[in-house]
């Protein structure tokens, strides 16, 4: 079986937090026919919620809401994301492998240490995978190509930035927040007897649905998710702009 290029790979520290970041761009842009990818560097073992394998299950189960091509864990230590040689290495291989046209990953510095710190990792693998004279090898055994995508974006999460730009998901938020719902064991449970944390409280989710209006308010639509660039983007003409 052929391993399929994907249009968009979101390389995130946590299951869940795609989803919560930038769920519903991922749902729109399935829906529009383009080959979407997560892989999620951590099991989020380290969480009071919950157990490693139970979140593995749920994170499957928002693939399939959200319209993903492939999803997989890489099974690095929770809260313990770095830039180091070993944790490149995990991430230039699967960059080669699915050879992505656009990379998002986690928000520069966040509440969580995980999320900024991963997405150091991934930016910097992301331009390392670039490198002809940096070997690795795929699943197959065989030496893997270069490759470096020039698109790298990064979501907005507890921390509050001003976007550099805004995707319009006014018509996916509800599958969004079908797809953030499978993680029971995360979120809000009036049932669940698990510890109260800050994610599990009701005003969460009301926030990160507030967001959704707070990342359209900037760019003048109903509901948006926002995003960061390190390069400022460009487009091809003025009518490309909504």
């Amino acid at each position: 079986m052929n391993t399929p290029e994907l249009d968009i790979l979101v390389i995130c520290a946590h299951p869940d937090d795609a989803e919560l970041g930038c769920g519903g761009t991922l749902i729109k842009h399935a829906k529009m026919g383009h080959k979407v990818g997560i892989i999620d560097m951590t099991m989020g073992e380290m969480g009071t919620r919950g157990t490693p394998e139970l979140r593995i299950k749920e994170s499957l189960d928002a693939a399939k809401i959200l319209g993903l091509t492939i999803r997989e864990n890489l099974k690095l230590p929770d809260t313990k994301l770095k830039v180091t040689e070993e944790f490149q290495l995990k991430i230039i291989e699967k960059i080669r492998k699915y050879r992505p046209k656009i990379i998002i990953t986690n928000a520069p510095n966040d509440r969580h240490p995980d999320h900024g710190n991963g997405a150091e990792l991934v930016i910097s693998s992301a331009w390392l995978s670039g490198l002809t004279k940096l070997e690795t090898i795929g699943e197959d055994g065989l030496p893997q190509k270069a490759f470096r995508t020039e698109k790298v974006y990064q979501f907005i999460q507890y921390k509050l930035f001003e976007p550099d730009f805004v995707v319009d998901v006014s018509k996916y938020t509800q599958q969004k927040m079908d797809a953030i719902m499978c993680y029971k064991s995360q979120f809000y449970d009036p049932n669940s007897t698990e510890p109260e944390t800050l994610i599990a409280s009701p005003a969460f989710l009301e926030s990160n649905k507030a967001r959704n209006y707070m990342m359209g308010n900037f760019a003048m639509i109903e509901e948006g998710e926002g995003f960061l660039s390190k390069f400022t983007p460009a487009v091809d003409h003025l009518f490309n702009l909504i």
